[in-house]
């Protein structure tokens, strides 16, 4: 049957309105992007404009995360993330002038601004920028983002004045691995780099997961009675009913997990002899099974029971958070190893970074006095928070201010005069209430 033979005029008349009205809204988000990073360029701008004024050695970077963290404050976002959408943006406003004024008159979207962008990052010449702007972008008004990448790479390449091999050399400097939190206990682990060896590592888990699949017969596969020593009679293997690509990530995770960094190991092979390191929390009557409350994977995403007691019988010891029943605060921090007390309870009550929108980890976060020892500052609970590396020197040598509260309640001040207050986020436990009173009979 063909789609849509029995819809009437005016229902076709419907659809061809919807379509009008869903480009025109495209269209204006992406104008309203480009003015955002009109805004953000300004603010980077801005905060250049006053290191440049004050002679700051540091090139500007403290003023550039001050502001950002003003922005990222008040829109309860990450100042990481505000200041790299900062650099983002003045990249596209300064170097490309004419790709941003495009996607600023609707001519394009900021899928097709971000392409173009990206292909055209090592064009150092304005004047060729410019001409390989203008060119791709009469391009991108009829054709979708991933076509206009792959032509932007292309006519790039024709505006290049750097051969491959040395852009190359300078790519290899941005290689990184990265980890993103997704629903239902599940993360992602990415990998950047040079794209012979993630091809190589890809082409190399896919052939031991085919072979996997493959079973017995497969070349090379030493397996069945004969290699095993097990009877004809012996009842075969289960089959192994895993996709291609759940096999891939098991794989990928066991190598990563087990097997030893053979190019880069020290003589005594101490970095084979490093194991994974995670912290989980789990409510002790979850852990007995009388509850299903579930655990929580170093403060920032839940996991299912089955795992967390798996990691939990497998640890050689692990802290005990004691929280009060009703409210849920960390009442004191034990082990059954004792060591560093004060610096397990301020890890459990802090959990991550106590700056606004911050989420990096206690564990990889220092332990700040809010008010200086040098000054007299307690080295107590009530005076020792968690601060990433980043909002530890931005604490120090900013005009944001502090003051730790009653309850580890952390209250921001930012150079503009507004104010935050961060809490220590709840803990992952059980609490309880009281039944309401029966109400008597009549």
């Amino acid at each position: 049957m063909t789609a849509l033979v029995g819809a009437t005029i005016e229902q076709v008349d419907a659809l061809g309105a919807l379509t009008g009205m869903l480009v025109e809204v495209e269209r204006t988000i992406g104008q309203m992007q480009a003015v955002r990073d009109g805004i953000l360029a300004t603010a980077s701008r801005l905060a250049m404009q006053v290191a440049d004024e004050a002679g700051h050695e540091d090139f500007g970077d403290l003023t550039i995360r001050t502001v950002a963290a003003e922005l990222g404050a008040a829109l309860r976002v990450s100042d990481r993330t505000v200041q790299r959408r900062m650099a983002e943006a003045s990249y596209l406003v300064e170097r490309f002038p004419r790709v941003w004024q495009a996607q600023g008159a609707g001519r394009i979207s900021a899928g097709h601004a971000r392409v173009i962008v990206e292909a055209g990052e090592h064009l150092d010449d304005p004047a060729g920028r410019d001409a390989y702007s203008e060119q791709i972008i009469g391009f991108a008004e009829t054709e979708s983002p991933n076509r206009v990448g792959r032509m932007a790479r292309r006519v790039a390449e024709r505006f290049e004045s750097r051969s491959l091999d040395d852009r190359h050399k300078d790519a290899r400097a941005k290689r990184r691995v990265w980890v993103r939190e997704h629903p239902d206990g599940m993360a992602e682990l990415g990998v950047f780099g040079p794209a012979a060896l993630i091809h190589g590592a890809f082409d190399r888990i896919t052939a031991m997961g085919r072979a996997l699949q493959a079973g017995p017969s497969s070349p090379g596969a030493s397996f069945g009675p004969a290699a095993s020593g097990a009877s004809a009679a012996d009842p075969e293997p289960a089959s192994d009913t895993r996709t291609l690509d759940e096999v891939r990530c098991d794989l990928a995770l066991d190598v990563l997990l087990t097997g030893a960094p053979a190019g880069h190991d020290t003589p005594d092979g101490l970095l084979a002899a490093i194991t994974a390191t995670v912290s989980v929390t789990v409510p002790a009557l979850s852990l007995a099974g009388v509850d299903s409350t579930p655990a929580e994977l170093n403060g920032r995403c839940p996991i299912d029971l089955s795992t967390a007691k798996a990691l939990a019988g497998a640890a050689s010891g692990w802290d005990r958070v004691l929280t009060h029943p009703i409210t849920a605060g960390v009442l004191a921090v034990d082990r059954y190893r004792p060591s560093a007390d004060l610096r397990r309870h301020l890890q459990a009550r802090d959990q991550r970074c106590r700056f606004p929108g911050c989420g990096m980890p206690a564990r990889d976060s220092d332990l700040d006095h809010t008010v200086d020892h040098a000054l007299g500052g307690a080295t107590t609970h009530a005076n020792l928070g968690a601060l990433c590396r980043r909002h530890h020197v931005l604490k120090h040598h900013t005009p944001w201010h502090v003051e730790h509260l009653e309850g580890g309640v952390y209250s921001w001040t930012s150079p503009t005069g507004q104010v935050y207050i961060d809490r220590p986020p709840p803990v992952n436990t059980v609490t309880f209430t009281e039944d309401p009173e029966p109400e008597p009979p009549f």
